[in-house]
């Protein structure tokens, strides 16, 4: 049994997602994150919550590692020593009713341990967890918390692993990884009511499942519901929590960041569990403890469900068309979303991306090697498509646009949209043995022009290769940026540095959709300011005075 645990941590979810009827074409997506780590959610504890004895967890005081502790603990654990692992393991296997491995829900196992460890989406310092755990349960992670407390061991909670700013990574000396792959169910649905008024078009599902998971299953159900947030096809529900993902729909459906969660069961450091709120559409009760969690990267809680708002599934067709230039091209896509014409997405795709899917081979045509536009039009008809479609070309060709293709039927539109999904594998194709660094950031829309354009020269100038994917319709875009040395490793750090730099000057952000984990961190106070970013490590410290959970991603390092 050992082993089947072992195929099934180390096989990526857009591996697993194979047998999906509803899987999307294969491609990590560009959204972010959909990454795996951070606030995850856990079962059905609505309203569970222990006793005061039991949810306030008094540290121990011998010194063992712990990572980064809060400042008042650091003369306390001066001298660090490595809890032992094996100790550590027995007891999490008597908590967790696993204490003859015959449920393993406890590893050790090096394997394992690596594949919890280090990532090839990202290229931050990594280390390998002290030991891997399986949940089932909120009491589970409740179990796993207060263990933690007793020996100051750090917790990072482990998803979709599709992070690429270095989320889960554990701090260095371990830590104990809390792995949600187990907590995968959907536990209600509120939307199989044929009578439409009275259906709540909401669900309640655990952290571990993923977006595409869930649409499949409302598909097979007939339910003409979905979740419009689309980041990356292995993306876990609680890990795009933790980062305020979003994705190529949020032009039309917004992030994570809206009320698409309307609320979530979290495990506090204490090992209290809460509910943020009730099932209602809207509350005005008292502060948004919803959005507290959304985007702290499991700082300050592990998420063990949540309730989702879902949408009604509308008829789309897909349009692309091309531009002398990603400037003309992002100044046509700011008035396509202004002109009122129902779209679910605007994708920005430069010429190097359409070199790159050619060459890669798995499209059904051959692109004109232009900067494009991939537009996703929204209609409750046809006509109202066709209508959109009109008004969409004509908009493209006042801003130079040429070769205006819409889609003529499903099957057409699906192929369409796939060479837009299939962006980091095509991307690769560009530069034979290459490894991509995919990074993003977003400005205000009428800004987008100008950072895309001025991004393209400095990539052009350097040397390095790379491809622009950008969700245009909210001035969020992606570079992919490729290199096969250490040297151009370098070169390409230097890119992403700059890229940052200049969003931020332009009164944008270092993270579109991709989360800070510790790659953006550095860049927060000149993005939110000295008082925003104390008021952050404020609420951090006061709810994980020992730093316990996810230490040294977002704001709260070291020196935090």
């Amino acid at each position: 049994m050992l082993r089947t645990r072992l195929v099934r941590t180390l096989q990526p979810r857009t591996a697993r997602l194979a047998s999906t009827s509803a899987r999307p074409p294969t491609g990590l997506g560009y959204a972010a994150l959909g990454l795996g780590a951070g606030v995850l959610l856990t079962s059905a504890f609505f309203f569970a919550r222990p006793t005061h004895a039991d949810s306030t967890v008094q540290p121990t005081t011998s010194k063992v590692h712990a990572g980064t502790v809060a400042a008042s603990n650091r003369s306390q654990l001066a001298q660090e020593t490595k809890v032992d692992a094996a100790t550590l393991a027995k007891e999490l296997r008597v908590v967790l009713n696993d204490t003859d491995d015959t449920l393993e829900r406890v590893s050790t196992d090096p394997e394992v341990l690596h594949a919890h460890g280090y990532s090839e989406n990202d290229y931050h310092p990594s280390s390998d967890p002290t030991v891997v755990v399986f949940p089932g349960s909120t009491a589970d992670v409740v179990a796993i918390v207060k263990i933690a407390n007793k020996h100051l061991v750090p917790i990072v909670t482990y998803g979709g692993g599709t992070s690429i700013e270095g989320h889960w990574r554990a701090p260095p000396g371990g830590a104990i990884c809390v792995d949600m792959r187990d907590m995968d169910k959907i536990l209600e649905i509120h939307g199989e009511c044929k009578a439409s008024l009275t259906r709540d078009s909401d669900l309640v599902c655990q952290p571990g499942i993923g977006w595409i998971e869930i649409n499949a299953e409302l598909k097979r159900r007939g339910i003409p519901l979905f979740f419009p947030i689309d980041p990356a096809p292995g993306a876990s529900i609680g890990g795009m929590i933790s980062t305020g993902c979003s994705g190529t729909n949020a032009v039309r459906y917004g992030t994570s960041k809206g009320e698409w969660f309307l609320n979530i069961t979290v495990v506090l450091p204490s090992g209290e569990v809460i509910k943020t709120r009730r099932r209602s559409r809207k509350s005005s009760a008292g502060f948004d403890t919803t959005k507290l969690f959304i985007g702290a990267e499991g700082t300050l809680g592990i998420i063990t469900e949540a309730t989702l708002r879902l949408a009604p599934v509308l008829p789309t067709t897909v349009a692309v068309v091309q531009f002398p230039d990603v400037r003309a091209a992002s100044e046509a896509a700011r008035e396509i979303v202004n002109s009122g014409v129902g779209i679910q997405c605007v994708e920005l795709c430069d010429d190097a991306f359409m070199r790159s899917s050619n060459l890669y081979g798995q499209s059904t045509r051959k692109w004109p090697e232009k900067d494009s536009l991939f537009i996703k039009l929204q209609g409750s008809t046809p006509s109202i498509m066709k209508e959109g479609s009109i008004v969409v070309e004509k908009i493209c060709t006042s801003h130079g646009g040429t070769s205006f293709t819409c889609a003529e039927s499903k099957a057409e539109a699906d192929a369409l949209w796939a060479d837009r999904k299939n962006a980091l594998y095509s991307a690769l194709a560009l530069v034979e043995g290459s490894r991509a660094w995919s990074t993003d950031v977003c400005v205000p829309v009428s800004k987008l022009p100008q950072l895309v354009y001025e991004t393209k020269q400095d990539i052009e100038s350097s040397g390095i290769v790379s491809t622009i994917i950008g969700h245009a319709g909210d001035g969020n875009f992606h570079a992919v940026l490729l290199f096969r040395t250490d040297e151009e490793l370098a070169v390409v750090r230097g890119l992403v540095h700059r890229m940052v730099k200049r969003a931020i000057q332009l009164d944008g952000t270092c993270t579109g959709e991709h989360g800070v984990g510790m790659g953006k961190r550095k860049y927060l106070h000149e993005e939110l300011g000295a008082g925003t970013v104390g008021l952050m490590k404020t609420i951090k410290h006061t709810l994980d005075p020992h730093n316990l959970f996810n230490p040294g991603k977002v704001c709260f390092n070291l020196c935090a």
